[in-house]
């Protein structure tokens, strides 16, 4: 019983069954599930289909912070990914052809690849620290997406687009398959093979890693397009959902919630060991309290409050310092506890 609960996972699990039990004592109808021709729907389906874009980020984000670098372009990257790919298919005259659809989604997410890669050139070739590497095109971003767009709001109307977002397969929103396959090819790539050994080993320590032969720079760069890469394909959702490429709202904030799912998900932000898992029950997790928020009717500009508050407890409960006070100070208590039974 001691291990599972010094296990990573307790807390974030702990967490997000805390979340799910206010809601399901405050409002029952949140677990319930209805089924209308054949598709899901409910509250828990709503998370599942608007927690994609995030998990997608939240992955790319997982990967670089174990390596000790940070990424703040995702949420402008997804707003270039939709801008390019909507500016496509507003161009073409056959908006509903699957070729026109496959070059428009290939060529946003290309972008974005190329725009991670150059993230990570940035941070693993010139030795830029990475919030300043990426705060630059953090900043630069929004501005590109709305040169493609004309400084416009584009919108589109296709159906094959439509479907990625708000489409149903067997029954679940298609926008979940695309994350668990994410999920699942991130975890396959990093858990089966060598390269996530060699991620840990670069964000444990980068030069020790270099000195055992170890391609530590090759890694970084890695790290960086595949966030680019999966930013893209996060910002084809959200452009799809709204059918529309908004280069100020797509993605706004976006990595901070990232950035606090892998930290709620139990990845150090100091580098080093990562969770998969741990992110995906983190991205669940900020997901269902966004729901919880909407719920109790609070203002979507106090919302980043209650968000704060969540991130200084996170901060705390993994803070070194508070644990060992933690663990002393219940020493002390179990000790004066003993003393009072021997007595």
């Amino acid at each position: 019983m001691t291990k599972i609960f010094k296990h990573r996972l307790v807390l974030p699990i702990a967490a997000l069954v805390a979340l799910i039990l206010v809601n399901t004592i405050s409002r029952p109808s949140f677990v319930s599930i209805t089924v209308r021709d054949g598709q899901l729907y409910g509250s828990v389906i709503d998370i599942l289909r608007n927690s994609a874009p995030l998990m997608l980020v939240a992955l790319g984000m997982t990967i670089v912070i174990a390596t000790r670098g940070i990424d703040l372009s995702v949420g402008a990257l997804m707003a270039v990914s939709g801008a390019v790919a909507l500016t496509i298919i507003d161009g073409s005259g056959s908006p509903d052809s699957p070729a026109t659809l496959g070059i428009a989604i290939a060529a946003g997410v290309t972008v974005t690849l190329i725009f991670g890669a150059w993230n990570g050139f940035l941070v693993s070739v010139l030795g830029i620290q990475p919030i300043i590497a990426t705060l630059v095109l953090m900043l630069a971003g929004r501005g590109i997406a709305l040169l493609i767009t004309g400084g416009f709001i584009t919108t589109v109307t296709s159906t094959p687009y439509k479907f990625m977002s708000q489409g149903y397969l067997l029954g679940l929103p298609f926008a979940f398959y695309v994350s668990v396959v994410a999920i699942v090819l991130v975890a396959l790539i990093q858990r089966r093979t060598a390269l996530g050994v060699l991620t840990e080993s670069v964000g444990i320590n980068p030069e020790a890693s270099r000195l055992a032969g170890v391609r530590s720079r090759g890694i970084v760069w890695g790290a960086y397009a595949v966030s680019g890469l999966l930013a893209g394909f996060a910002g084809i959702l959200y452009s799809s959902n709204i059918m529309a490429a908004d280069a100020n709202a797509a993605g706004q904030y976006i990595e901070l919630d990232a950035i606090l799912a892998v930290v709620l998900g139990g990845t150090s932000l100091m580098g080093g060991k990562f969770s998969i898992a741990g992110t995906v029950i983190g991205v669940f997790t900020i997901q269902t309290l966004k729901s919880t928020i909407t719920f109790l009717g609070v203002p979507p500009a106090v919302s980043p409050l209650f968000m704060a508050m969540v991130v200084v407890i996170v901060v705390l409960v993994q803070s070194q310092r508070v644990r060992n006070g933690a663990s002393k100070l219940w020493a002390t208590v179990s000790s004066r506890k003993e003393a009072e039974v021997a007595r």
